[in-house]
């Protein structure tokens, strides 16, 4: 695996960190070395590798060789999943930036150090090898139980969600495919001479994703997070609830998402109180980045994309609401101003917070995604929960609609996202693809869940993007599963194209 673990050692030895460090503001000058046997959790050495980490979440042109104004991590890879579903309507190639991923048109190049396939495999593998340097100081890291707690839980942390979006884009759904291939597991910091680990089962992927999380909760339960940046108790809940959700155990999915509300300060905010989402400083936000103006990505991020009024990439390929979802917004709706209904529902929802200077925010985790979660896992849980499903549905909707009322029941679903069935868990899906829309990445969605979906001209979809002849109403095809970069071939002799490649087609 000498070619693959080389990409994973560049972050693992530290040339893609990038050393951070006040509790109130993340530097960005790079540093070349992790102290992976004598990490100190005492001040903030042990965040210097944390921040580096997170740093790189929000920071474009390490994880491939181009493409990079599409390549600035988290907020990149949940705008890529939003544009290959139905409810973000891309309107035009424009550039070229995310239409690719729109049009389902980059399995085929995998051989590429430039696209999908190796920019996520990269970048997941660099995270989850830092996060294993740190893990592997444990036992010589200095500092009270507290801070020790502090630097290991989020590792375990960054370790489970990179694994966890890892599952999601190189395998299909957990549920009815625990015994397909997903990903090599790697538990050990990596090196030039690690040999390279074959594909484990989504199984065993899933896992260690719930040990891990579970070690991260345990471990961060009674710190006090540093910066937004981090992963602190109540994000890691909220990262477990997120997995449960996917691995529809409903139960811990529950638990999870109300443990999260009662950790975080986070609160539900009326929408004119958190306009442009595009502020960590908003207080319903439990995670994000604070971008600064040296950090800005410039058109390489996420508001250059989205912001149509900036005349960036934003007004040449406008990002609109699927009009269909649209019609199911009420009109006393406070989230109605998130799309302009006289621009062809151009979204309004996240907006450059100073243009001149390009900055904004990223956020990836609101509190009212919480109990939508809640919610959701409370009507799967059968009639009895019903009600609680429906407090927590109305928790959020009375901070969003004054007139909003719920009295469904049931738990039918359509076959795909566009058959209705007037279900409570049809209803409580249908506010969390309005709430959640530009933020969740909306295909992560669509599978779990098991529907199809359709794009139509209706909806606002360009006749180039309807995807006509491809199987989008199959829940089961591999349209959204990537396929792994050559890289990893070349190097790893545990793995073959021949038996280990994902389809390169649809089925």
């Amino acid at each position: 695996m000498k070619n693959s673990i080389k990409l994973l050692c560049v972050g693992a030895m530290g040339c893609l960190l990038m050393t951070g460090c006040s509790e109130e503001q993340l530097e960005t000058s790079p540093t070349t070395s992790m102290s992976g046997t004598s990490l100190m959790a005492n001040g903030n050495a042990a965040l210097v590798p944390l921040n580096g980490i997170y740093r790189s979440m929000y920071t474009a042109g390490w994880s491939t060789t181009d493409n990079t104004h599409q390549c600035f991590g988290i907020s990149a890879y949940n705008l890529m999943a939003d544009v290959m579903g139905e409810d973000m309507v891309m309107a035009a190639q424009g550039s070229g930036w995310f239409w690719y991923d729109c049009i389902y048109n980059v399995k085929s190049r995998f051989t590429s150090s430039t696209w999908r396939s190796y920019d996520l495999w990269n970048a997941y593998y660099t995270w989850i090898s830092n996060a294993n340097y740190i893990l592997a100081a444990e036992e010589t890291m200095e500092g009270t139980s507290l801070e020790r707690g502090y630097a290991l839980g989020q590792a375990y942390a960054i370790r489970a969600y990179s694994y966890y979006m890892l599952a999601q884009s190189f395998a299909r759904t957990y549920k009815g495919h625990e015994n397909e291939l997903c990903c090599p597991i790697y538990k050990e910091p990596t090196t030039a001479s690690t040999k390279g680990q074959p594909r484990s089962t989504v199984q065993d992927v899933y896992k260690l994703i719930v040990e891990d999380m579970g070690k991260a909760v345990s471990y961060l339960n009674g710190t006090t997070r540093k910066h937004i940046s981090h992963i602190g108790y109540d994000v890691a809940l909220g990262l477990q609830a997120r997995i449960a959700l996917t691995m529809e155990d409903w139960n811990t999915a529950k638990t999870a998402a109300h443990a999260a509300i009662e950790a975080t300060s986070a609160k539900i905010t009326k929408v004119a109180d958190f306009a442009g989402v595009n502020s960590v400083s908003h207080k319903n936000v439990m995670w994000g980045a604070e971008v600064i103006a040296d950090q800005s990505g410039m058109y390489a991020g996420f508001f250059t994309h989205m912001d149509a009024s900036a005349g960036k990439y934003g007004s040449t390929a406008q990002k609109r609401i699927n009009a269909e979802l649209y019609s199911r917004i009420s009109s006393t709706d406070d989230r109605k101003a998130w799309w302009d209904a006289d621009n062809n529902l151009q979204q309004e929802k996240f907006k450059f917070s100073n243009l001149a200077t390009w900055l904004g925010d990223y956020i990836w985790m609101r509190v009212e995604e919480m109990y939508l979660i809640a919610a959701e896992a409370e009507c799967r849980l059968g009639a009895t929960e019903e009600e609680a499903a429906k407090s927590d549905l109305m928790a959020l909707m009375s901070k969003r609609d004054a007139a909003y009322t719920c009295n469904k029941t049931g738990a039918e679903l359509g076959a795909t996202t566009d058959e209705w069935t007037n279900s409570l868990l049809e209803e409580i899906l249908v506010q969390r693809r309005i709430e959640l829309w530009g933020e969740a990445g909306r295909v992560y969605d669509i599978r779990r869940l098991k529907q199809g979906f359709k794009r139509t001209s209706a909806m606002g979809w360009p006749a180039a993007a309807l995807l006509a002849g491809r199987p989008t109403d199959d829940p089961e095809n591999y349209m959204w599963v990537l396929t792994i970069p050559q890289s990893e071939f070349d190097g790893n002799e545990n793995m073959s194209l021949e038996n280990d490649q994902n389809p390169t087609d649809d089925k």
